[in-house]
């Protein structure tokens, strides 16, 4: 009888399962956000971060809960990025080994500056209004086609695309200005 794969193996606590999945789901944009630093494109960045959760499930029972997940999570996440690339070859020469390392020493080096930043731009994209808040969760949250966008709102695709370089131009000085306040404030 085949068993699902998604379900909990019988000999194994039933609340290993449910703890592992509160640690991934709570650290999966992170995770995401490492690992779109090195991958080309956001389908990749996706795919490598399944990958890592497989990867970070076989191994659960090596993790130290008095650590935090989402370090030793993106040291999963890392190995898996360089196991993409050395498969992809349209990226895999480009982004080599040393490049990955040199990526992910500099993610890791901005680390409490890339949180900060994150954090301003929720608090700027709160401030958006309601139209363009939903124009920039559709296309980068839920990765709804340009077109599809265009189709839904009534715009042209050229001018669906100029709406979010301007949103982007004003979440960017939104994000500025916040940061620019914290240092000011420190």
């Amino acid at each position: 009888m085949l068993r699902d794969p998604a379900q909990t193996p019988s000999d194994e606590p039933p609340d290993d399962h449910a703890r592992f999945m509160r640690l991934f789901l709570s650290s999966e944009k992170e995770i995401f956000r490492y690992v779109a630093a090195l991958a080309p494109r956001a389908a990749d960045a996706q795919d490598i971060v399944q990958q890592t959760a497989i990867a970070l499930w076989r191994k659960f029972d090596q993790y130290d809960p008095a650590q935090p997940f989402t370090p030793w999570a993106c040291r999963f996440a890392l190995h898996e990025a360089r196991q993409f690339l050395r498969r992809d070859q349209r990226w895999g020469a480009f982004l080599g080994d040393d490049l990955v390392d040199d990526l992910a020493a500099r993610r890791s080096a901005l680390g409490g500056e890339m949180d900060r930043r994150f954090a301003h731009l929720n608090d700027c994209l709160q401030k958006l209004p309601p139209a363009q808040r939903e124009t920039v969760e559709s296309y980068y949250y839920r990765r709804t086609p340009v077109e599809q966008l265009a189709d839904a709102t009534g715009r042209s695709v050229e001018a669906l695309y100029k709406a979010l370089q301007r949103i982007r131009q004003a979440l960017l000085l939104c994000v500025a200005r916040a940061m620019k306040a914290d240092g000011e404030a420190s």
